[in-house]
């Protein structure tokens, strides 16, 4: 059975903030954009579960930000552990409010050398997870009486790269979902919402000269901080973004403008 790994039995201080006391899991929450979110979250009165398969860095993100947040071990891919990770946060906080399918993977091949085992992994991690995820939810934010999803797609959900077949199609198929389940889910309060990052300053893109040539032609030129991701997540979590359903979110400088 998944335990949670937290700095104390319950949270102690008064809550205030644009997400005060709202249950909110992130996956991929360690590290990133993942873990700009949650600290976004957290900085506004959130309670947040960090779901991660990097349980060292989980861990040292929740001791660093106390006892609003908990680390869950979750592989997006175990729809036993997705319902393990709800059942653990309900039991540490309550019924979840809002959740950020951020985990994801990507693999770099030209399609004639593509693997089907590498195409499937990423399908897997970065589609099957995120509708693992908003499955395993439903029924804790129906008891809550609502609730809020962030998918995090990509721009290479709007548009195609080459050499990361896998990629695209997944993150295209997430902007999709989004859309099903908004229309699913809005009966019971629960908004669904897609992001869509462009290039983010990571040590990935550090390295990656593709990623400088995207920035250097785009209106805003530079990669996006992850804490700008994470501001909007986290206005799509809070009320302010009440009326925002099945729609794409999208922070990439300018870039699919051109």
């Amino acid at each position: 059975m998944t335990t949670t790994q937290h700095t104390s039995s319950s949270p102690t201080s008064i809550p205030t903030g644009r997400v005060a006391d709202r249950v909110v899991i992130v996956t991929g929450g360690a590290r990133g954009i993942g873990a700009a979110c949650v600290r976004s979250l957290v900085a506004e009165g959130a309670l947040v579960v960090v779901a991660d398969v990097l349980a060292d860095e989980a861990t040292a993100l929740v001791a660093e930000l106390g006892e609003r947040t908990a680390y869950v071990p979750l592989d997006v891919t175990s729809e036993e552990g997705w319902q393990q990770a709800v059942a653990a946060a309900e039991e540490r906080f309550g019924p979840v409010w809002g959740l950020v399918n951020n985990a994801g993977i990507v693999h770099v091949d030209p399609i004639e050398t593509l693997s089907e085992a590498d195409y499937r992994r990423v399908i897997d991690v970065n589609q099957v997870g995120v509708f693992l995820g908003m499955k395993a939810v439903i029924g804790s934010m129906r008891r809550g009486g609502g609730g809020s999803i962030v998918n995090i797609s990509s721009t290479g959900g709007l548009v195609a790269y080459s050499r990361i077949l896998g990629y695209v199609a997944s993150k295209w198929a997430v902007r999709g979902m989004t859309k099903t389940a908004a229309q699913e889910l809005g009966p019971d309060g629960i908004r669904v919402n897609s992001v869509h990052p462009g290039i983010v300053a990571s040590e990935m893109t550090a390295s990656s000269s593709r990623s400088h040539e995207q920035v250097r032609t785009q209106p805003l030129a530079r990669a996006a901080d992850p804490s700008e991701i994470g501001a909007l997540v986290l206005f799509l979590v809070s009320e302010e973004s009440s009326y925002s359903t099945g729609s794409e979110f999208v922070a990439d400088g300018g870039f699919t403008s051109l």
